[in-house]
């Protein structure tokens, strides 16, 4: 169980449009059932927690048909015509301890839709003409499943879990509720939008080439990285801004590189710009060869070195050698040529939010629930030696970035400040307040003399990396009826 903490800094963020996306209580029909519509979606929901394709209790997974009907270690739990003889019934109607879902994952599925698998089966258990019964029903799901218009104004904040400078630094890309934001950095104001599948996303980095690389999802859904264009024509105005079609139009989504079922939560992508990572909740590190562009992009590498969630990625300088850091505890390195793992450090104790490396290759920062900034360095063995530990935050540290040409590094999390501290020496320099809320993304822009911060309550603050002073403030949620804090001159 991951803590409070983690479980509100990465929370599913509550818009007003969440209600009509919410799973309506299924009832019988006078229409046939259509497996696929109405029967495979009430099992995803209720039943592929502990019925997946990967360790399904009772060896019984229910995410194919053909699984589904072999039962498990048991019989066939279907009769087809004859609900009252069929075990999948029984333990759905169950009051003990077989009830089906147990008590302690869930409450017992409505008598609505019991009744509606009861249609199902009294109809033959038909599946749908031309669904396969090897079919992996999640994707076949995600298939069927459109995400929801962007909203025309929030009624509620978003939080930023991801922003990132445009190549030029004069804008500012954040996440939002199915969409992108784009913000001019001058003024704060929204100057373009991009609808997107995922419900949110968690990281975003640009590429050599200018595209943009988004990793995010829909937590326990699915995962997505996917690669823009922003240059593109807009599909359309809202408000009298530009909105750009990043779900199915090609000059826009230039590419979706990763289909997974749960969020992707991290990107990094090599100095040298040929290659591109990624990681997310199956604990699972792909990696990219996109030497020769993204419409020709190549998975080589499928990495599991982690035993949980997967939080952050980094290339080393030579570009052959991966950092990553996870739930479980631990900041690790990865050979990409021997395709081994050749560094863990265990010190933190607790989950590890983020890890990055020093442009040189001789160092590691990571961060962590521990409250902690640390720097490592690889010792051999499968090893790595802590160099020293930059305390100060009274929460959760969650992001640190390094200036590019300072030897300065920024962290900031579940406290609401950032700080600055000195990478060689460890020592504070400077701490930036201000923020109400958990501050959960940071980014320079490309000189290195801007920093931005994305709080959970949506708020983006701009600041002067040199002396701590606020330069903008602006909530990061289109139409939010909010006072945003004026910049004290």
């Amino acid at each position: 169980m991951f803590s409070r903490i983690f479980r509100k800094a990465f929370g599913l963020i509550l818009v007003a449009a969440s209600a009509q996306q919410a799973m309506a209580q299924a009832t019988p029909t006078a229409k046939p059932v259509s497996f696929i519509r109405d029967i495979a979606p009430l099992f995803k929901e209720n039943c592929f927690g502990c019925h997946g394709s990967k360790n399904p209790k009772g060896k019984f997974d229910m995410t194919k048909v053909e699984s589904l009907r072999k039962g498990g270690t048991k019989e066939d739990p279907i009769v087809n015509g004859k609900p009252d003889e069929s075990h999948l019934i029984d333990v759905l109607k169950a009051t003990d301890v077989s009830r089906m879902p147990p008590k302690e994952t869930g409450a017992p599925l409505s008598a609505g839709k019991i009744a509606l698998v009861e249609q199902w089966i009294a109809e033959g258990a038909k599946v749908d003409q031309g669904l396969d019964v090897k079919t992996d029903l999640l994707k076949e799901l995600r298939k069927l499943w459109s995400p929801p218009a962007i909203l025309g104004k929030y009624a509620f904040p978003v939080s930023v879990t991801a922003l990132v400078f445009t190549p030029d630094g004069k804008q500012l890309v954040t996440s939002g509720h199915h969409e992108l934001c784009v913000w001019d950095v001058a003024t704060g104001t929204l100057v373009k939008r991009v609808s997107i599948r995922s419900r949110r996303a968690m990281a975003l980095t640009y590429l050599p080439d200018g595209k943009l690389v988004m990793a995010g999802g829909r937590p326990g859904e699915e995962g997505d990285v996917s690669v823009y264009d922003l240059s593109a024509p807009p599909a359309r105005q809202e408000n009298n801004i530009p909105v750009l079609n990043g779900v199915s139009d090609p000059k826009v989504l230039v590419k979706r590189l990763l289909e997974a079922d749960d969020e992707v939560e991290c990107l990094s992508v090599s100095p040298d710009g040929k290659k591109l990572a990624a990681g997310g909740c199956d604990r699972l590190i792909q990696v990219w060869d996109i030497s020769a562009g993204i419409p020709q992009a190549k998975l080589t590498d499928t990495i599991e070195n982690h035993a949980d969630w997967v939080f952050s990625v980094a290339f080393f300088p030579d570009n052959n050698r991966l950092g990553s850091a996870s739930r479980d505890k631990t900041a690790k390195v990865w050979d990409l040529k021997a395709k081994e793992s050749i560094a863990t450090f265990p010190e933190h104790q607790n989950p590890v939010f983020g890890v990055i490396v020093k442009a040189d290759g001789s160092a590691c920062y990571s961060v962590g629930d521990d409250k902690q900034v640390r720097a490592w360095n690889l010792t051999g063995d499968q090893g790595a030696k802590q160099i020293r530990a930059m305390g100060g935050a009274a929460g959760s540290v969650l992001k640190v970035i390094q200036h590019g040409k300072e030897p300065w590094l920024f962290s900031a999390g579940a406290d609401t400040k950032i700080r600055l501290n000195d990478r060689e020496k460890g020592d504070q320099i400077r701490e930036f307040a201000g923020h109400k809320d958990y501050v959960l993304s940071l980014a320079l822009n490309p000189a290195g003399d801007l920093l931005a911060s994305g709080g959970w309550d949506g708020e983006i603050r701009l600041w002067n990396p040199k002396d701590g002073k606020l330069t903008k403030a602006f909530n990061a949620s289109p139409g939010l009826q909010v006072s945003a804090p004026v910049a004290k001159p």
